[in-house]
């Protein structure tokens, strides 16, 4: 009867152990889930704010967003996000959630900010699997390549010129690493592209 009591009693322990534990896990999760969507959110405002003169929008532009439909020129078999800058309610720009595909090390995401007269206020790749010292470059962490597409537009330079030096274009590559900023360059053309072709429709909405 005294094992019985006790096989009770310490089951009964492990019991309260695990509701205890269980819900502190729960409580942790919980609380960090909250704390890393906080940090994504204010990651993600920063970065807007770099690419985008605030003298440009009055909206939020972590919540005006749409989707796009998958096209090829914005490098994704799916659609894209972009979120819609507005000044007293007109659309003075848009920020596409651009992916650069075919990197050294595959593709890379980016921010493209494109002001309603389609010149790109600011670029930066937020997400890249590129080599430490080499490809990595295109991090703006790493060096100021990034901002070379700063106020660049579909005329200037000329669409010849949307290729890096190697390429006869005018954009730098770096030593021992062609084919990362090569990706970039043509990423961000494309969506210059994308965006001409269907500026009427973007500045609509």
């Amino acid at each position: 009867m005294e094992l019985l009591a006790s096989i009770r009693r310490n089951s009964f322990g492990l019991g309260i152990f695990a509701v205890l534990t269980a819900g502190l896990i729960a409580l942790t999760h919980q609380f960090t889930s909250s704390t890393i969507k906080d940090n994504i959110l204010n990651a993600q405002i920063s970065a807007f704010n770099e690419i985008l003169p605030a003298d440009l929008y009055d909206n939020d532009l972590t919540t005006d967003v749409a989707v796009l439909p998958a096209d090829p020129l914005l490098g994704s078999p799916e659609g894209i996000k972009i979120h819609i800058a507005r000044k007293d309610g007109d659309v003075t720009g848009i920020i596409f959630e651009t992916i650069a595909p075919r990197g050294y090390n595959g593709n890379l995401d980016l921010l493209v900010a494109i002001n309603k007269d389609g010149v790109v206020t600011g670029s930066r790749v937020i997400s890249h699997k590129e080599t430490p010292g080499l490809g990595d470059k295109v991090d703006l962490k790493k060096s100021n390549w990034i901002l070379s597409f700063e106020n660049t537009s579909l005329s200037s330079p000329t669409l010849k010129g949307w290729a890096v030096k190697k390429d006869g274009g005018n954009f730098d590559q770096f030593t021992g690493a062609t084919i990362t900023p090569r990706a970039v360059v043509r990423a961000v053309k494309n969506t210059l592209v994308y965006f001409e072709q269907h500026k009427d429709a973007l500045l609509a909405r």
